[in-house]
């Protein structure tokens, strides 16, 4: 009879070649220059990394410089206020104690001197009086003014000042400067919105004459919706079309549909003005025709007719592309079924068919939507006074107002709509519902 081996011993511990756990297998595994083998993975891992991250590195600095960065430097300028901080700076730290209800003493007045005179030595006074005409018209007169004549200005300053322009006498004057001695203010929000700060500092409206901007976004929101149904009532089916002729028919259709592409957008834009004007190639036919008399020709021009006629032309290629992506991928199979099981072919369109093209149509809308809101140059040559849109008024103080923080509150404003818009668009109709083929 054979004896059995005797079971080890808990006290005396395992052997140094016996398992010790679920992962001890691996845990002695090496590569064949003696490196652990999970440290050798790690390894690999991270410079797989590294190579993606040198990879896209050249693209993320592009839109870092060309999209983040002027991102972040249109929401600065449009809160950043330095001219009354740092040009009266004197002015603002003798203000510090003033209780706002009536004119200023002295010594405040002496400040404001010496503040003037400083600027006129070197020539700092510009950005100051534009920045002070903003919230109160006439003060780039009373500064200018009062700064040509400082040097001659003897105390008391008071009296002086006054006497040079009776705006330093006005209690408005000293409310406007104390307020904005902040170096951030949300005046320039305030103006995009059509409000302004009332002397007492409450925010009020302006005048019915003064009002703009807020106009502005809706006119440019309802032009964009309208642009971006017209082009999805027209685009839907040409890429219905386009997706059903064979291949040889639907290249040549696809070629004309990308012909604008090819095109100038300022030559689209001036035919259109050559085709809508009163005098132009369509009131033209139509007279000849008989259509309209010659003494009541259509005025298609400078007007929003005008602007939506011709961004739907610019953007129907965009709606076109993304319906014939995704009705492309749709397999003429699933219409014969539908057939074949009865249904007549609205009902078999309507039922199968149009449901299938939705995330296409969501891609091409949102798409044009967005593009027709930030456009610029077709509204500002076709659109008139009542065809342009808040794009146009930002380009305006940005190349003749000078206005910039006004400039970049009204597109903070826009892009915070879009942003908006976005966000409700993705809670309706779903962003990953969205796709191009």
């Amino acid at each position: 009879m054979s004896q059995s081996a005797p079971y080890p011993d808990p006290a005396m511990g395992a052997p140094d070649d016996a398992p010790t756990g679920a992962g001890a297998p691996s845990a002695g595994l090496t590569t064949a220059d003696g490196v652990p083998l999970k440290k050798s993975l790690r390894r690999a891992v991270r410079r797989s990394k590294l190579k993606a991250l040198l990879l896209v590195s050249p693209l993320l600095a592009f839109l870092v410089i060309a999209f983040v960065m002027p991102i972040f430097d249109m929401l600065w300028r449009s809160v950043d206020n330095p001219e009354v901080s740092t040009t009266l700076s004197r002015t603002v730290t003798a203000l510090e104690g003033w209780d706002g209800q009536s004119i200023p003493d002295e010594p405040v007045f002496a400040a404001l001197a010496a503040d003037l005179r400083e600027g006129q030595a070197d020539r700092s006074l510009g950005l100051l009086a534009s920045r002070l005409n903003y919230e109160k018209s006439g003060m780039r007169s009373a500064v200018m003014g009062s700064a040509r004549r400082i040097a001659r200005v003897e105390p008391p300053y008071k009296a002086a000042l006054i006497d040079i322009n009776d705006a330093w006498g006005e209690l408005d004057t000293w409310q406007v400067i104390q307020r904005e001695s902040s170096p951030y203010t949300l005046s320039y929000y305030l103006a995009a919105l059509d409000r302004k700060y009332s002397p007492s500092g409450e925010i009020v409206q302006v005048p019915e004459y003064m009002q703009v901007y807020v106009n502005l976004f809706w006119r440019t929101l309802w032009m964009s919706a309208v642009i971006t149904l017209t082009t999805l009532v027209l685009g839907y089916p040409i890429a219905f079309l386009l997706a059903n002729l064979p291949l040889r028919h639907s290249n040549l259709l696809m070629i004309l549909v990308l012909l604008p592409f090819w095109t100038s957008l300022l030559v689209r834009t001036t035919t259109w003005i050559a085709i809508l004007q009163s005098q132009g190639v369509l009131n033209d036919m139509m007279v000849a025709l008989g259509v309209i008399a010659d003494d009541a020709r259509w005025q298609m021009m400078h007007n929003k007719i005008g602007t939506i006629i011709a961004m739907t032309h610019i953007l129907l290629p965009f709606m076109i592309l993304p319906l014939y992506s995704v009705m492309k991928t749709i397999p003429p199979s699933y219409m014969h079924a539908a057939r074949s099981l009865g249904g007549r072919p609205f009902l078999s369109f309507r039922r199968v068919y149009f449901p299938l093209t939705i995330p296409g149509m969501a891609a091409g809308s949102i798409l044009v939507f967005i593009l027709a809101i930030g456009y610029y140059i077709t509204p500002a040559l076709v659109g008139g006074q009542s065809g342009i849109f808040i794009t146009n008024y930002i380009a305006y103080h940005m190349q003749t107002s000078l206005n910039w923080g006004l400039a970049a509150a009204i597109a903070s404003i826009l892009l915070f709509v879009v942003i908006a818009l976005y966000m409700i668009f993705n809670r309706l109709v779903g962003v990953d519902k969205v796709k191009l083929g």
